[in-house]
């Protein structure tokens, strides 16, 4: 039984005798019913204001047993409450030490600021592709809900340094600025880029200016979800061959194909073969675009590009084809 179940039957059984004594009081000296309540409680706390009317040989004994009864199962009742108290301080304790320990462990992760609607999806896409994860939330009524995620998380503002140090972002690969609030993610654009110049940067905005001021802060690449969504609607009523196309090319969630990013790995076998004979390592695979360097994605590379180390190459293809090329790129 937990110390809170047996707080609770303690504070359970001072209400039975609260109860008992008013009754006793009430038929053995015959109290009135408010008098005998007043008499129970002061008895019960053993505050001694004396009897409020003269007690009998059977009233004494009866207070008598309930100063014995109700001192008993307050100290009981005290105990309880004091371990409940040690025992949930402790708890959360080291809960909040493990979450930190959990969270210095990661490295080459992304940092997810905000749990509202678009970072839980950014969440548990990142989740999907197996991406170490820390989450940064201020709201702590989400507290218990973040805890089931089992993603490590932190309570505070991502607006503060502290709190982005303490998330890892010296050792993280992106962040996602994802609050409802745009000073909110304006701020800590400018305090991520500042304090790890190298980091991706990912941040929401809810309109175009609240757009070019992220990309002024420092961020990366920067979106509205409204215009998304707004332009992935009317797509789906201009162009919905289009739209279905780019559903089944969404990565690991498509029946059959999938689009993603291989990075060439130094040491690889696949650095020095051309595009076509990467191709042909893997069946229903197309390389569609090649990236290398700081220079822009190349779209669909001729077949006789020699591939080098760290270029990153967007594939489509039948997934077991894209998890073979991405075996071939990393293979030493």
């Amino acid at each position: 039984m937990s110390p809170a179940q047996r707080a609770a039957q303690a504070i359970a059984g001072l209400a039975v005798i609260l109860v008992i004594g008013t009754t006793g009081y009430v038929l053995i000296a015959d109290y009135p019913l408010l008098d005998a309540v007043y008499m129970t409680v002061t008895t019960m706390a053993t505050v001694g204001y004396g009897e409020i009317r003269p007690l009998g040989p059977a009233g004494r004994i009866f207070t008598m047993v309930l100063i014995v009864g109700s001192v008993g199962i307050a100290l009981y009742l005290l105990g309880q409450l004091a371990q409940t108290l040690v025992e949930t301080g402790l708890r959360a304790v080291l809960q909040r030490r493990a979450m930190e320990h959990k969270i210095e462990s990661l490295t080459g992760h992304v940092i997810v600021c905000g749990w509202g609607r678009l970072g839980r999806i950014v969440v548990e896409e990142l989740a999907r592709a197996g991406t170490p994860l820390a989450i940064i939330e201020s709201d702590v009524s989400l507290e218990p809900e973040l805890a089931r995620s089992s993603h490590p998380f932190l309570l505070g503002s991502a607006t503060k340094d502290e709190l982005l140090l303490r998330a890892g972002i010296l050792r993280a690969r992106a962040l996602v600025a994802a609050t409802g609030s745009d000073a909110d993610n304006v701020s800590i654009t400018l305090s991520a880029r500042e304090l790890s110049p190298p980091i991706e940067i990912h941040a929401r905005g809810e309109s175009q200016a609240a757009v070019r001021r992220l990309v002024q802060a420092g961020a990366t690449r920067a979106v509205s979800a409204h215009q998304l969504g707004g332009v992935r609607l009317a797509s789906g009523v201009l162009r919905p061959s289009v739209v279905e196309f780019v559903e089944i090319t969404h990565p690991r969630v498509g029946e059959q194909v999938d689009l993603e990013e291989v990075r060439i790995s130094p040491g690889s076998r696949s650095v020095g073969l051309s595009v076509r004979a990467l191709e042909q390592s893997a069946p229903r695979l197309r390389v569609v675009g090649l990236k290398r360097g700081d220079a822009r994605v190349e779209l669909v590379p001729g077949e006789d590009v020699a591939l080098a180390a760290g270029d990153l190459l967007v594939v489509i293809g039948a997934r077991q084809s894209v998890e073979r090329i991405a075996e071939i790129a990393a293979a030493r």
